[in-house]
């Protein structure tokens, strides 16, 4: 017999033994009470059931079954379920996973309580606030954090690094992709994704890494003089670049990344998307979409920080910038490569002239004289004709 039918057992006889002597007026019905350890009401309640329904009115009401109880074999389906495909998910992801792909119609609450129940989960422990959070900026498109999180993204455990630029007003994710190493490039791809979706932002948050910033003493303040590419390109475009100085600094971006690594990888895996190209073009196409309807939360304010560039001037602004000196063979050297200048109708050659050129973040490159576009170059330094990729 279990312990709660037992308690109720002793607590049966307790009780017809004093309401006895409360009846044959040995005793008061407040000293009862006391010593029932009950109010004067429970008493008189629980001396009404006597008298209506007999000895079986003081059966606890909470050991019958409830009749909207879950049935055990989904119960049983659920927890065979987690053991043999979703043991290392959370309560909360595999309880989405459940409903999307299994027909599960129970709730998130049942769901936890039995895996705590069966000890598959173990209960979150409970954290006490050590800081207030920095609050949010009030509208989209005032803050923009970007950060990048290595991790065994893909089936496989090779590691990556996830780029994520996100908005503080709202923690919604504007870009997201996968890149062997973080750096000067995959930042100008993620900028440049949010550019010509939503048009510019006020400012940027980003951790010291040397591609965001020159740091003249390590652990010191960065340089507000010497600019990096993406210092330089953000110092263009009228966007204030932020440091963080410490990793609690980074606390929003930080917690979405800690949804990211518990979900995407076994996201990735249950759509069966093993490479790192089929995970750009996936989380692009499916699952941003989906985690913000999720996860982000709503702006303060109505309104946006964001104001269009309908110029389109971002295209030549983010992107690594350098000047060079044309060769005697009419070839600008970039990186290992000879980038030769076609003919052009400006002069018969650009020996010794100072050019500049163009890396976009894709890989491919383009040459200037002052504002003349003297040539396009794919990334292995070959002339691109511009006119038939236009036709």
């Amino acid at each position: 017999m279990d312990r709660a039918r037992i308690n109720e057992g002793v607590r049966r006889m307790r009780f017809e033994d004093l309401l006895g002597r409360h009846e044959r007026g040995e005793l008061g019905q407040e000293a009862a009470a006391e010593m029932l350890g009950i109010s004067d009401r429970t008493f008189r309640r629980w001396r009404d059931r006597v008298a209506d329904e007999g000895v079986a009115g003081l059966c606890d009401r909470r050991l019958a079954p409830s009749p909207r109880r879950a049935d055990a074999a989904e119960i049983a389906r659920m927890l065979d379920l987690y053991r043999t495909t979703y043991s290392d998910f959370n309560v909360k992801h595999f309880h989405e996973q459940m409903v999307k792909r299994h027909n599960y119609t129970l709730g998130y609450t049942v769901t936890k309580v039995r895996l705590h129940a069966a000890g598959l989960v173990r209960p979150a422990t409970k954290r006490s606030s050590h800081r207030r959070k920095r609050p949010r900026r009030p509208m989209v498109g005032m803050m923009l954090h970007q950060d990048a999180s290595t991790h065994a993204w893909l089936p496989g455990g090779a590691l990556h690094d996830l780029v994520v630029t996100m908005d503080d007003a709202t923690s919604e994710i504007y870009s997201a992709f996968l890149v062997e190493e973080e750096g000067t490039a995959s930042t100008f791809q993620g900028l440049a994704e949010v550019v010509a979706a939503h048009g510019l932002f006020c400012s940027f948050y980003t951790d010291r890494g040397s591609h965001y910033f020159y740091t003249p003493e390590a652990g010191g303040k960065v340089s507000k003089t010497q600019l990096t590419q993406v210092g330089r390109a953000l110092k263009q475009l009228g966007i204030e670049h932020i440091a963080a100085y410490s990793p609690q600094a980074r606390g929003r971006s930080e917690r979405v990344f800690g949804t990211l690594q518990g979900r995407l990888p076994k996201d990735l895996a249950l759509a069966g998307v093993t490479t790192v190209e089929g995970a750009n073009r996936w989380l692009a196409d499916t699952y941003i979409a989906q985690h913000n309807a999720q996860f982000a939360a709503p702006a303060e304010q109505e309104g946006s920080g964001f104001v269009p560039d309908r110029a389109g001037l971002w295209r030549e602004i983010l992107c690594v910038q350098e000047d060079r000196t044309v060769g005697n063979d009419n070839t600008v050297k970039w990186r290992n490569r000879s980038l030769q200048l076609p003919a052009s109708p400006l002069r018969p050659h650009f020996v010794k002239a100072s050019v500049r050129v163009h890396e976009y973040p894709h890989g491919h490159l383009a040459v200037f004289l002052g504002p003349h576009r003297l040539a396009d170059f794919d990334a292995e330094g070959a002339v691109i004709d511009t006119t038939k990729i236009a036709a």
